[in-house]
């Protein structure tokens, strides 16, 4: 079932201020009335700074990755509960990384009412729905100043003193809860709200605002520093700000109906399947008397349709082990779903200890099945090779030492079929792409690693991209020609 997003998300914000006359002389109204937010009904604020991609930390234990941001352009419409965001970025390169060329990435994303999408900024601009991403844009119109003040005289806030200020609360439905802080000059300081993800569960996303300045409809600040997760996901300097521009964001088609989670099963061998049907593929294998699922990605309604598939074709087998490629969000999202299905994880060592960490938040705000049974996780953890066998059929996985895209990345062999199945080392590309001008190094790692593994490759069974490919198609993608192995 498709996770359904609240219409009180964007629907119990009715922005009347009704039955607040008894906050009217508090410090929430004199706050209010100092950034002019009875005023605003549309805000377009530009900015440069940084961009930080959540849930792709090379390591448990880092920040999310950096990126430059030259152009930032958020355009909110208040009323409408709408906004577009643009972003140009190009990626940053940490020491002692070895990551692909940066190249300048264009950012168009979009939100109205219980509906997101992005536009493609190439090709023929078409709109993608991101039903996964309601909340959290939801989430950054109602912490901006403007928002918040709205949100807050329309909520029935609650305020108290606190040192040098005051804190104003309040619930939007059933879910979702605002905390801000307002200083003595009367300007927020700060928000924190709690999102829904399906890793980390209940994810506290804080918003900091400093260095305000005064604009044509009020004050806004010049710097806004957002995490999420623990870490930085925003951090903005704002160079402009325009009082009531004209922000019209309808849903297009697209982003009104999302498409349906399908599973498609591809048969590599006997009892190997490669399963499709979205941006994220996984492999499942049958040993004699239960399945292996290779990646559980995204979250828990990519797992339930992956289950039924895996019904089946594969029927009247439980699926023992779920091996897990890393612990980037996207590659693990689905996990908490096959430990509710009684599956052993199967990851590399330092992962167990943060799956273990994180999935004992709680997830109040959509709760899992993994929320509601409460099981507790097995794990099978391991550092460099771990070998799954049924006296048939061995799976071997290997530690992909090296690789900077993650520090506990793993790719799975079967040295029967001799296939190869891997996660973000190598993308395919689809068939009428241009080649890469530079050779990715992740790629690169991955056939050195092939190399030191002495792995006979006859097939790559890539987690994402269009299809299976050949150890020769590796080969050409990172300019290796037969006269040069």
């Amino acid at each position: 079932m498709r996770r359904s997003i609240p219409n009180t998300l964007a629907l119990a914000i009715a922005l009347t201020g009704a039955g607040c006359s008894s906050l009217h002389q508090n410090g929430l109204q004199q706050a209010s009335d100092a950034a002019g937010a009875a005023n605003i009904k549309s805000l377009e604020f530009t900015g440069i700074g940084r961009w930080y991609q959540f849930g792709q930390a090379p390591n448990p234990d880092l920040p999310w990755p950096p990126f430059d941001v030259k152009a930032y352009t958020a355009d909110i419409n208040y009323d409408t509960a709408s906004a577009r965001v643009q972003i140009a970025r190009l990626q940053v390169v940490e020491p002692g990384r070895n990551r692909p060329a940066p190249v300048e990435q264009k950012v168009d994303q979009y939100i109205s009412g219980n509906n997101a999408w992005n536009v493609a900024t190439t090709g023929n601009a078409a709109a993608t729905a991101q039903p996964a991403a309601v909340e959290e844009r939801a989430a950054e119109i109602w912490a901006t100043p403007h928002g918040f003040f709205k949100a807050a005289l329309a909520n029935h806030a609650e305020t108290k003193d606190i040192a040098n200020g005051s804190e104003v609360s309040f619930n939007v439905g059933s879910k979702y809860r605002y905390v801000g802080t307002i200083n003595a000059k009367h300007q927020l300081e700060s928000v924190k709200t709690w999102i829904d993800n399906p890793v980390l569960g209940d994810t506290l996303v804080e918003t900091r605002y400093s260095d305000y300045k005064a604009f044509d409809g009020g004050q806004f600040p010049g710097h806004i520093v957002r995490t999420q997760g623990g870490f930085p996901v925003l951090d903005l300097n704002v160079t402009a700000v325009k009082a009531n521009p004209a922000v019209e964001i309808a849903a297009p088609a697209e982003a009104l109906k999302p498409a349906a989670v399908t599973v498609a099963a591809n048969k590599l061998a006997d009892g190997v399947y490669y399963l499709t049907g979205g941006t994220h593929h996984s492999v499942a294998i049958e040993q004699v008397n239960h399945i292996v699922l290779v990646e559980a990605p995204l979250n828990e309604e990519r797992s339930q349709a992956l289950i039924a598939k895996l019904q089946e074709i594969i029927p009247n087998k439980p699926i023992k082990y779920l091996i897990n490629t890393h612990a980037h969000f996207d590659h693990s999202g689905g996990l908490r779903t096959f430990v509710d299905a009684g599956a052993t994880i199967v990851t590399h060592q330092p992962n167990q200890a943060y799956y273990e960490k994180i999935w004992a938040n709680p997830h109040s705000i959509n709760p899992d099945r993994l929320e509601k049974s409460k099981k507790a996780a097995s794990f099978t953890s391991f550092a460099g090779k771990q070998v799954l066998s049924d006296g048939k059929r061995n799976i071997e996985i290997h530690a992909l030492s090296g690789n900077s895209h993650n520090d506990a990345f793993v790719a799975v062999y079967l040295p029967k079929e001799k296939i190869l199945v891997e996660a973000d080392a190598y993308t395919p590309l689809a068939a009428n792409a241009p080649a890469p001008k530079t050779v990715n190094p992740y790629s690169l790692n991955l056939y050195e690693n092939i190399q030191k593994l002495k792995l006979d490759v006859g097939q790559i069974a890539a987690l994402h991209g269009p299809g299976v490919v050949t150890l020769a198609d590796l080969r050409n993608a990172i300019g290796i020609t037969k006269a040069s192995r």
